[in-house]
């Protein structure tokens, strides 16, 4: 069956987003299910002790049904307080320090600091790295925490 001119013009711009546009799907914010390898393989890998962190961005529509602008959902990722882990340095959670173990993995939502790690620009959006020591906590849920900007 032929693709109706709606159907057509979604798979355009789906084809047209970046890996890291991806991730963010409209209406629920930041999917983790949707980290691919070709999200990962296009960034840069984390030296030493850092940790790689994709930050939180929120939902488009606010419960009461506004709709947020970019400069909005921009601001919120610049001021989050959590972020999904991409990746992790070879030399991260090592040493005497941390013999109970990693305090995050690949995979996992954290809390770190708001000022904490530096900040770049990619095709999409923005990705944060910090060093191991500036995990504050790991979350089950990002939903669950109340995210006041």
């Amino acid at each position: 069956m032929a693709k109706t001119a709606l159907e057509q013009k979604w798979a355009t711009e789906q084809s047209e987003k970046t890996p890291l546009e991806k991730v963010y799907d409209e209406g629920i914010g930041l999917d983790s299910t949707k980290v691919g390898e070709d999200l990962l393989e296009s960034l840069p890998e984390p030296t030493g002790w850092r940790v790689m962190i994709l930050p939180f961005r929120g939902e488009r529509k606010t419960k009461g049904g506004i709709e947020l602008t970019d400069e909005t959902l921009g601001r919120q990722q610049v001021s989050t307080v959590l972020g999904y882990v991409l990746k992790v340095g070879s030399l991260a959670y090592t040493g005497e320090r941390f013999s109970t173990g990693p305090w995050c993995e690949e995979g996992d939502w954290v809390m770190f600091g708001r000022y904490a790690g530096s900040r770049f620009q990619i095709e999409g959006g923005e990705i944060k790295i910090l060093n191991d020591d500036e995990i504050i906590a790991r979350v089950p849920n990002p939903e669950a925490i109340l995210h006041q900007f």
